[in-house]
């Protein structure tokens, strides 16, 4: 997204608790393809006859976003932000609710990508991330941060520095941890 349109979608996003639907009405135009990008790069991971598209995750997730009044958005890099963490509450209460349907059937598999150096051949399930994940939240909140940010949320690393008001080399060395502690702790829940 060029830096033009990054100021515009900021500019905007510090109108919304003002002008409210106004505000929303120009926002959406400008954050949709990016928006719905984060919503694909998230399918892309989900088990092939995944119900959801793009399309609805991305629609359902802007409505989610929008309809928080305590929010001050800062930017377009915390809107998308707040927009990953969204879409992967989303897809988790989904395959929860498909798992209670199944009365305790197979659980949705995703693969981890060069995102998290995952190589094991082995695919793990949507709600086993979702437990390391909190298990690391738990333990180290801005590592678990990070991982949302970049694995989920798809912003580089210096846009999670900026969204979470900590220095390039934090992230880093975060980043690196964290990849480090996921593929240990994932690689016990898939038994590989």
């Amino acid at each position: 997204m060029h830096d033009e349109r990054k100021t515009r979608v900021t500019e905007i996003l510090s109108r919304v608790t003002d002008e409210g639907d106004s505000a929303l009405r120009q926002l959406m135009p400008l954050i949709y393809d990016e928006l719905r990008a984060l919503a694909a790069s998230y399918l892309k991971n989900e088990r092939p006859n995944h119900t959801l598209q793009a399309t609805a995750l991305a629609h359902e997730a802007f409505i989610r976003l929008v309809d928080q009044e305590a929010v001050q958005w800062r930017n377009r890099a915390h809107f998308m932000a707040v927009a990953s963490q969204a879409i992967r509450r989303i897809l988790v209460d989904h395959a929860r609710g498909h798992l209670r349907a199944k009365r305790g059937g197979g659980r949705h598999r995703i693969s981890l990508d060069e995102n998290l150096a995952w190589t094991g051949t082995s695919e793990l399930d949507v709600i086993a991330l979702d437990d390391a994940m909190a298990k690391l939240t738990r333990l180290h909140e801005r590592q678990a941060r990070i991982v949302e940010l970049r694995f989920f949320g798809d912003l580089p690393l210096k846009e999670i520095a900026e969204v979470l008001g900590v220095s390039l080399r934090t992230v880093e060395g975060d980043w690196a941890m964290a990849r480090a502690w996921l593929k240990r702790e994932l690689s016990g829940a898939t038994g590989s």
